[in-house]
């Protein structure tokens, strides 16, 4: 066992996992693939320290301290030997990834007052390898502040050599050998309006405690993400029936971490995206029919089997003979223009819960908040992030457009349930 970890420390390339494959891409001006995670302190940020603690980090993390290479066929990851860059925030979170840009890093580490942030393109991580990072570096950063942080929970311990498993491909390692899934496509309901300008967007969070929309969703017999993303889908149905047009299938995109499924330690991509979709030409819905319905949906088809076939069907270009040998060139333009004719058309909405964020005692003393965004889209106006820690659960939407109904209605349907709600918004 101490070999091979030896050996994955001083490796000095990775494949993408399988995720990981598509999103260069896709990696275009007005679309980033970037997860934003956000931890927010009782104290405000020494940027040196900052830097000091990520550059401690990095080797505990050897497919995220990388830059980005093109093979003649496939992408591929190698040992980055720069060091990272700590940054003042941005007024414009979640730009894309410039590979020749940030000393060649996939990650950017932003600071603001009491605030750090991580910004990491999504071939690399998802969610929760996001938050396992920013809290790695982030207890560090408190222990050369001169606290005592234990490690537990997403906090690793850095001087304790990579694993082997933090850095499979569990895409491969848990994917049907047998079953296969075909993906329908349906023209699909957007709430569209007037672009914000070019690069920016408008950011809302609200913070809400866990404890009240822990019990108003067991009052209905559900879970959190299924209550909320039953909100968001029914407050969709009500904008286009009012919008008096052709009815189209309203669809909630829910990613789901496969770590809650399989025995996956990974520290790379894990998580599939579930579309579940209404029809409102069946008929009218109330709310109560809409939770029910997504909920009964998402448990029906969230198991190990249909997860196991979802990530056979991601492989399939992978493992497709011809696809193989195609030159990447070819491959990015394909994945390029595959992505903007698909892209965001069959999803009205987006909710992605990365859950409770578990760090120790000792440093929940020195944290606020949490906060997970996911990156503006080109089409959909609600693309929800969330994140809880201690009794503080943060929803954050990212939206292109100048209007901010959805999220008003949003927060307004969770406060008459009798959940009190903490707005920010950068939204002047």
């Amino acid at each position: 066992m101490k070999k091979i970890k030896k050996n994955i420390k001083n490796k000095t390339w990775f494949k993408l996992d399988n995720a990981g494959t598509v999103f260069p891409g896709q990696n275009t001006p007005t679309w980033s693939n970037v997860i934003r995670v956000s931890i927010n302190l009782k104290e405000e940020v020494d940027p040196e320290i900052l830097f000091k603690a990520v550059k401690k980090c990095l080797p505990r993390f050897p497919t995220m301290a990388v830059r980005l290479r093109n093979g003649f066929f496939w992408h591929y990851i190698e040992k980055n030997p720069e060091d990272p860059v700590v940054l003042p925030d941005a007024n414009n979170p979640c730009l894309r990834i410039k590979f020749n840009e940030n000393n060649r890093y996939m990650f950017k580490v932003f600071y603001y007052k009491n605030r750090i942030s991580l910004e990491i393109f999504h071939a690399l991580t998802d969610g929760y390898g996001a938050c396992v990072f920013l809290n790695t570096f982030t207890a560090e950063y408190l222990r050369m502040k001169g606290y005592d942080i234990p490690v537990g929970g997403m906090v690793l311990d850095i001087n304790e050599k990579p694993k082997e498993e933090e850095i499979e491909d569990s895409y491969v390692k848990y994917a049907s050998k047998t079953g296969k899934e075909k993906i329908p496509l349906f023209k699909t309901y957007h709430r569209i309006g007037e672009k914000m300008p070019k690069h920016t967007s408008n950011i809302t969070t609200g913070y809400i405690p866990v404890d009240k929309i822990k019990a108003l969703s067991k009052e209905n017999g559900v879970t959190i993400t299924e209550y909320l993303s039953a909100v968001l889908m029914y407050l969709h149905m009500q904008f286009q029936k009012n919008e008096n047009i052709k009815q189209k299938d309203v669809c909630m995109q829910i990613p789901v971490n496969g770590r809650n499924q399989f025995n996956s330690q990974t520290l790379r991509n894990f998580s599939v995206n579930y579309n579940l979709r209404i029809d409102p030409n069946w008929g009218d819905y109330t709310f109560e029919e809409v939770l029910r319905h997504l909920s009964l949906s998402l448990r029906l088809t969230n198991t190990p089997q249909h997860l196991s076939v979802m990530y056979a069907g991601n492989l399939a270009m992978e493992k497709n003979p011809v696809m193989r040998f195609i030159p990447i060139i070819i491959k990015d333009l394909a994945v390029g223009i595959t992505f903007a004719i698909a892209a965001e058309k069959t999803t009205t909405a987006i909710f992605t819960n990365v859950g409770i964020v578990r760090i120790p005692d000792e440093m929940m003393e020195h944290v606020k908040s949490f906060i997970l965004m996911p990156s503006p889209g080109q089409l959909n106006g609600a693309r929800v992030g969330a994140a809880s820690i201690g009794n503080t659960m943060a929803i954050t939407f990212a939206n292109m457009y100048k209007d901010t109904d959805v999220e008003r209605e949003f927060f307004r349907f969770l406060v008459k349930k009798g959940i009190p709600v903490k707005i920010e918004s950068n939204k002047q």
